[in-house]
């Protein structure tokens, strides 16, 4: 059971809503991936224009908790703003924290993260920032109070999988909320290993979005991030220099 706040949460899987070819195949996408949780940019919502395209019309929103996210912020104040807003919607009182500090990387702004976090956990949201895989950096958010670290495997819609799994996994041993990871996974096999290092959840979206058959591939990162989840679980054998018979020696009849 995933646990955020006073949310829980049987599917690990949380899943973005963007850039799907269209409304059907995003919601067929979302069906088959089994997630609960369905993120989405407040800014690209038309949450007060009922004239406009909306997706949440396509779902039955008793299934699932939507997780607003700030993306377009680039201040504290621009997120507090737009988490607000969100709120006042009624969507969720659950926000996905995100200042860009760099266009070109789209990797998170660590002090304007912090400073909306520390705002917004005093205004009473549940928090859930995306930051780099910085290991004090996520140590720091967690000491604020926030009820779930979200580290990027790598850049933002990169697709490069998780390319620092050493920080990971010191981010995933130190916390004692959940980690999920967030961005820049892009194969089935790079949200198992996300699994395997420990990590709480997968957040993702282009991966399954961009993908040439999104719906085959929500269903692959269902699969996946339950089958690393139960891998961690599990616990695998040691690591060993040399190869290790299968079938031991002792009983064996030799002429």
């Amino acid at each position: 059971m995933l646990k955020i706040g006073s949310y829980e949460f049987k599917s690990r899987l949380l899943l973005g809503t963007g850039k799907y070819p269209n409304f059907d195949i995003q919601k067929e996408a979302v069906n088959v991936s089994g997630t609960e949780i369905l993120t989405f940019s407040v800014r690209r919502m038309n949450i007060f224009d009922p004239s406009q395209p909306n997706f949440l019309e396509k779902l039955d929103l008793k299934k699932y908790t939507l997780l607003p996210n700030t993306a377009g912020a680039k201040t504290a104040q621009e997120a507090v703003r737009i988490a607000k807003l969100a709120n006042a919607s009624g969507l969720c009182n659950m926000i996905k924290v995100e200042v860009i500090g760099c266009q070109k990387t789209l990797l998170p702004d660590p002090i304007e993260t912090l400073k909306a976090s520390e705002e917004l956990l005093k205004e009473g949201f549940t928090v859930l920032p995306y930051t780099s895989d910085d290991v004090l950096l996520a140590r720091r958010l967690e000491e604020l109070g926030c009820h779930a670290i979200m580290p990027g495997a790598s850049p933002i819609g990169s697709g490069q999988g998780i390319i620092n799994p050493l920080n990971l996994s010191f981010i995933i041993e130190q916390a004692n909320v959940p980690v999920i990871i967030d961005a820049g996974i892009g194969t089935p096999s790079d949200a198992a290993i996300a699994m395997e290092l420990g990590a709480d959840g997968v957040l993702l979206n282009t991966a399954v979005s961009g993908a040439s058959d999104p719906v085959k591939m929500a269903l692959a990162m269902k699969l996946a991030i339950e089958a690393g989840r139960l891998g961690f679980e599990a616990g695998r054998i040691p690591k060993k220099r040399y190869a290790t018979a299968s079938s031991p020696l002792e009983g064996m009849i030799f002429s």
